[in-house]
């Protein structure tokens, strides 16, 4: 039977999702609490990777088990097992063939940033003095929506197939002390947001202009595009799945 996670995380401490061979990551914790507490070995596939130091205010992960789970009880002894930067959200049964990475249909993503020192963002959002032109960002911004090919952005050396992803939303808003960057696409390349912030970022200084930022875009060359903002300030917000992966009678 195969069974989703929802769960949120706090990456500060960890490097990255994924597992490393030398360094700890939320997959390695959650797969070794879940070994225990169910008294075999469980591999968990996530529904992507995020970086060393993202943090995820929501994420899914699927594992397989050979017998039925009281889901809710599993829950309370994962929580209680876990580190206090994991928290398990909920568990649910799905379908066979369901799987948290290909069947996500959107993800989403915020950028944290504050223009004024502040203690109890240090660790969590990107700290930049500069003056902004938040109207430039938003922009460019939406000139993220007219393209689809977004190499500039990748990571380089990366093994994808295609750098082709459906931008749905992107946005900077002001929220309270926080300046944040909204983003959502069916998928992401390695780095994409960090690089599309720092881009955004150069606009916002008037560093480069709207017409550059539409020619880095076209030139798909990762060179050409800003550098990538910090890790701590990334949050992966959301991941939608279709309901059909649910299985109705658990």
């Amino acid at each position: 039977m195969r069974y989703f996670l929802e769960l949120s995380y706090n990456g500060q401490q960890y490097h990255g999702w994924q597992n490393q061979p030398n360094a700890i990551s939320v997959q390695e914790v959650l797969e070794k609490a879940l070994s225990t507490l169910l008294r075999t070995e469980i591999q968990i596939m996530g529904a992507g990777r995020t970086d060393s130091g993202v943090h995820a205010k929501q994420m899914f992960a699927h594992f397989d088990v050979n017998i039925a789970i009281e889901t809710a009880i599993l829950k309370h002894k994962l929580n209680s097992f876990l580190p206090n930067d994991i928290a398990i959200k909920d568990i649910f049964l799905v379908v066979d063939e369901a799987h948290a990475r290909f069947d996500a249909t959107q993800r989403s993503y915020e950028y944290w940033l504050v223009q004024e020192k502040n203690p109890f963002f240090n660790e969590y959002a990107h700290f930049i003095k500069a003056d902004l032109d938040v109207d430039a960002m938003n922009k460019a911004a939406a000139e993220l929506l007219n393209y689809k090919d977004f190499q500039c952005f990748s990571k380089s050396n990366t093994d994808v197939k295609t750098y082709i992803c459906d931008v749905k939303r992107a946005a900077w808003i002001c929220e309270g002390e926080l300046l944040v960057f909204h983003i959502t696409a069916d998928r992401f390349l390695r780095n994409m947001v960090r690089a599309i912030v720092g881009t955004l970022l150069d606009v916002g200084i008037g560093k480069i202009s709207l017409e550059e930022v539409t020619e880095i875009i076209k030139s798909k060359d990762r060179s050409n595009a800003g550098a990538s903002v910090p890790a701590h300030g990334l949050y992966l917000t959301e991941v939608v799945y279709p309901n059909s992966i649910k299985k109705i009678n658990e």
